[in-house]
């Protein structure tokens, strides 16, 4: 027997299904949250997009304590799009999950059907590749590019377009190419500063980054996942510089660049040698 919504709403073994209720009824347009109805679908993309990297934010920290609350916010952010189609009658959460089923069935036929000769992680990436662009041209995607989403992260997307051109041959056959192209761009940035509109600082700026992208990619390294790294690590050392300081009574607005870089190299130093012990 179904459970009333309110029931299903205080439930805390509800499940799935009391969160779709819950979503719903954030969004009923009497009884509702004034936040959550006035919501739609491109108010609510940029909190999707910052769940993703909260989980990933989570698991590069191995927090798995907080992940499931994480994975949770992701969630809720499939069930709040899902609920908003719903009500334009376009599709509901379980077609969503229907599609996703489908979707992976048909890219594992080996696990769910009966191929042979995928026994290995890249006889497999092999395979989805083949079927994804099965289902491009199934849905009338012409160019190469053609369905690359516009809305990824910027590196992400210069790594998929280039891993998809990269495809079809258009690529740098040595990685010191890249190399020498990410050098030559380096000069032309450093020229342009001095030389060019603001425009067009921009433009060289984005394709310094491009190829550093594609540099990323021939080294086998996930552009944003290194980034990411990197801006951890920095904020870890600053803020080993401001304790530092803090000792000293000082903070970093009252204190010299010799005296911060100084700063730098020593945490920098502690680091390595918490590495090595």
């Amino acid at each position: 027997m179904a459970k009333d919504s309110d029931t299903l709403v205080h439930d805390p073994k509800g499940g799935l299904p009391r969160l779709l209720e819950i979503m719903r009824r954030l969004r009923d347009p009497d009884t509702g949250c004034p936040w959550d109805i006035e919501q739609d679908f491109a108010t609510i993309a940029p909190y999707t997009i910052e769940e993703a990297y909260e989980v990933a934010d989570a698991i590069e920290r191995e927090a798995w304590g907080e992940l499931k609350g994480e994975l949770g916010d992701l969630l809720f952010q499939s069930v709040f799009h899902a609920q908003m189609a719903s009500e334009r009658g376009l599709f509901d959460f379980h077609e969503v999950a229907d599609t996703m089923s489908d979707k992976m069935v048909a890219r594992h036929p080996h696990v769910f059907g009966d191929q042979t000769g995928i026994d290995s992680p890249e006889a497999q990436t092999v395979n989805w590749e083949t079927v994804k662009a099965a289902e491009r041209a199934a849905k009338g995607a012409k160019g190469v590019l053609d369905d690359v989403a516009i809305g990824l992260p910027a590196l992400l997307r210069a790594l998929k377009l280039q891993k998809r051109a990269a495809r079809v041959g258009f690529d740098w056959p040595d990685i010191g190419q890249v190399l020498d192209k990410l050098t030559e761009e380096a000069h032309e940035l450093a020229e342009a500063r001095d030389t060019l509109s603001q425009a067009e600082v921009e433009e060289e700026m984005g394709d310094f980054l491009f190829v550093a992208a594609n540099l990323a990619r021939h080294l086998d390294v996930d552009p944003e996942a290194a980034l990411r790294a990197a801006n951890a690590k920095f904020s870890r050392r600053f803020a080993r510089i401001e304790a530092l300081l803090a000792e000293r009574g000082k903070t970093p607005a009252d204190s010299t660049l010799d005296e911060m870089d100084a700063l730098w190299d020593a945490a920098k130093a502690e680091e390595k040698a918490a590495a090595k012990g």
